[in-house]
């Protein structure tokens, strides 16, 4: 396992590194000459839904629109979920015609293009892509993410949540998982209880690991291609870099010869140390492709599935691997040391030649929460908001140290900007990251990037808004309405937990996503995310009663609230009495009156206030995060001003309160609304007044972030 650690003499291999005879610096060639474009579009999460189960397991649903079978997943599992399943196969194609429309060649996807790559959905994203290349002449560049592949190595799977006839659940399972374990036939069905569907068992659902997603997908990315000027890998030899042939580069990039060491506790290979455990070897796809001249894309294979403790991995023991999720760079630096060393190599070699190097991966390199990491932390408990996707700010300056200058990720389904500097050996180091959204979620767009020959890059985000076809499922999902609803009866708490179908009167897909975050964050933030207090409050209460609170001077403790409501909290055993409750009236009076002075001292009045209440400022709260500035066109602008207002009058509270509900029966109610609310308040401003993320332009050579676009709604949060 020691071939494959590059030379120890990084200068040696700079000069080498993907030199060919006509494409150096010294002659003044192998430069950008003129500016061109390429679209980057990661977490497609591509489900094909209508596709063709190639073994007659499973036919699907005849659509009446389009006249074919749909094999989709249910309206109820995609309003839980992070991420569309279904519709967005019609966003990805608007997407790609919108690419076409604009003239652009070049197409890269971060990650996430798959579902988890399975077989039948494999086959119709190829087909996708295959169509475009052969008829418009796109260029796809893939690099993998946490769900293409799952695992190192192709492991049993299957969902519980396709849409089945009369508006079920249909569980479709591969072999080897519980509900399929008996089942050794090329196909069948293990009969449902309790009214259930069949439980349909196929091949078609297993999760592909590297080998076959490689295969699939290889003429879009994953293998040299003969129209490149050039190709190569981590694992490639000096002379395939010195003397760059097609037949070498696709010899040395075959899947036997890009495979490394892991261990659990870090890279193997030479980077191996004695203390090392639980080692096995696995695949990796990084690559650098130059498609045209002077264009170099550096696709880096971020995920690191790390052998899982006493295990021996491989091909026959799949699940001997944690997922990559929640690893990314942090886990790069420790468990693909190789990989880092390379890039910095990559990056000398293309000052060396004169290239224009742009990287992408389907992970963040740089803090993607506008610096309100802390603060959702402290106010939402450790492990909650994905904060262990978060880059470490020591990774991103090790990642700065490599020279890098510019990636593109995505994994969050986030639009961002992440920009850090860091003075490294006498030195100034500019890591821009920018974090590209999603088409299966709010808000649904790409990034163009603009590459000019002079280090400037411009970065324009498109929104995909009109998708044809995107209601054509719909039919199906109604029916699962009405099965939903005939389930839960006169059972309110049941009823609660469906889905609005206000849904199915989307006019546009963006209008559908919209719908997505506001469901999202009522069925699913809001119970999982929030401290049970903020989430009582925030549901509970006006943009007027928060401001009034926000002046409330008063004794009234909490417990003594709880005893008002009849609400049980723990530790609690104070009993309401009518002059506290009568001190309180009077205390929220005089808060009310300096309420209606501070809104009229900032040309608002109270009754403003009224106009939204804690679940708009709620899906406010995750559009900002999910869209950044982006979502300025759906936050109404007069609300704005008062959320500033807001969190200008509880910043200064810093009175420390306890984090879980028991501890907070002694403390007054104010105190409480306001140690929440500040926190909260702080970190929705930091979501909006990031760096600029929707059109702006990068000048490497200067390390400068300049705002293309009118920053009037940014400024209001200011």
């Amino acid at each position: 396992m020691n071939n494959w650690k590059l030379p120890a003499i990084s200068l040696l291999a700079a000069t080498l590194l993907g030199c060919n005879s006509d494409s150096s610096h010294e002659d003044g060639k192998g430069g950008l000459e003129t500016s061109l474009q390429v679209a980057f579009m990661p977490d497609i999460h591509f489900h094909d839904v209508y596709g063709d189960f190639q073994d007659g397991s499973f036919d699907g649903l005849p659509n009446s629109l389009s006249g074919d079978r749909a094999t989709i997943r249910t309206m109820e599992s995609q309003m839980n979920s992070t991420r569309l399943f279904n519709e967005n196969y019609f966003a990805l194609i608007a997407a790609l015609d919108d690419v076409v429309d604009r003239g652009i060649k070049y197409v890269a996807l971060p990650g996430d293009f798959s579902d988890d790559g399975q077989p039948v959905h494999m086959r119709g994203l190829v087909k996708v892509f295959d169509t475009y290349r052969e008829k418009y002449g796109l260029e796809f560049f893939a690099a993998p993410g946490n769900h293409d592949p799952n695992r190192p190595f192709t492991q049993p799977a299957g969902k519980s949540d396709y849409l089945g006839e009369g508006g079920q659940n249909q569980r479709i399972y591969s072999r080897g998982k519980e509900e399929c374990v008996d089942y050794d036939g090329e196909w069948g069905t293990i009969p449902g209880e309790n009214g259930a569907l069949d439980t349909v068992c196929t091949q078609e659902v297993v999760h592909w690991g590297y080998q076959d997603i490689m295969n699939i997908l290889g003429p879009h990315g994953f293998y040299p291609a003969k129209n490149y000027l050039y190709y190569e890998t981590p694992y490639s030899s000096n002379e395939a870099r010195t003397n760059y042939t097609y037949d070498i580069a696709l010899k040395e990039a075959s899947y036997e010869n890009r495979q490394y060491e892991i261990c659990r506790e870090g890279t193997g290979g030479d980077y191996k140390q004695d203390n090392y455990t639980s080692c096995s070897t696995v695949p990796d796809t990084s690559y650098l492709v130059e498609p045209v001249e002077g264009l170099w894309l550096l696709a880096i294979d971020a995920n690191v599935y790390q052998p899982k403790e006493n295990s021996t991995g491989g091909v026959m023991r799949p699940d001997d691997y944690e997922g990559s999720g929640n690893a990314g760079y942090n886990m790069m630096l420790t468990h693909k040391a190789h990989v880092v060393d390379w890039i910095s190599d990559v990056v000398k070699a293309a000052k060396e030649q004169n290239k224009t190097l742009v990287s992408f991966s389907h992970f963040p390199m740089t803090d993607f929460y506008n610096g309100a990491s802390e603060d959702i932390e402290d106010l939402f408990g450790e492990g909650k908001f994905q904060l262990a996707r978060m880059p470490e700010d020591d990774t991103s300056k090790a990642l700065a140290a490599t020279g890098l200058s510019v990636h593109v990720g995505g994994h969050m389904h986030f639009n961002d900007t992440g920009m850090k500097s860091y003075n490294i050996d006498g030195e100034q180091h500019t890591l821009f990251n920018i974090q590209a959204p999603s088409l299966a979620g709010y808000i649904p767009a790409y990034k163009v990037l603009n590459i000019m020959p002079d280090n400037q890059i411009e970065v324009e985000t498109v929104i995909i808004e009109n998708v044809p076809r995107f209601n054509e499922l719909f039919e199906h999902y109604q029916e699962e309405q009405e099965y939903l609803t005939a389930q839960a009866g006169n059972d309110e708490e049941a009823k609660a937990k469906i889905w609005n179908g206000d849904i199915l009167k989307s006019e546009t897909y963006y209008e559908l996503t919209d719908w997505h975050i506001r469901e999202l964050t009522r069925l699913r933030f809001l119970p999982g995310d929030w401290p049970v207090d903020i989430r009582v409050m925030i549901m509970n209460m006006d943009g007027e009663q928060m401001l009034i609170m926000s002046q409330l001077e008063t004794e009234f403790t909490v417990c003594q609230l709880a005893d008002a409501l009849s609400v049980m909290i723990p530790s609690c055993t104070a009993k309401l009495n009518n002059n506290d409750l009568l001190q309180f009236l009077q205390d929220w009076r005089v808060a009310r009156i300096k309420a209606e002075e501070l809104a009229m001292a900032n040309s608002l009045t109270l009754a403003d206030f009224r106009g939204w209440d804690g679940e708009q400022l709620a899906v406010d709260f995750y559009r900002l995060r999910n869209a950044d500035e982006l979502a300025f066109r759906d936050i109404d602008p007069n609300v704005l001003p008062q959320y500033k207002l807001l969190s200008e009058e509880l910043a200064e509270f810093n009175t420390p309160i306890g984090s879980e509900v028991g501890e907070l029966g002694d403390h007054t109610v104010g105190d409480v609304f306001k140690s929440r609310f500040s926190s909260l308040f702080i970190i929705l401003d930091k979501f909006a007044t990031g760096q600029a993320s929707d059109h702006f332009l990068i000048d490497t050579e200067n390390q400068t972030l300049i705002d293309l676009k009118d920053t009037a709604d940014r400024d209001v949060m200011k």
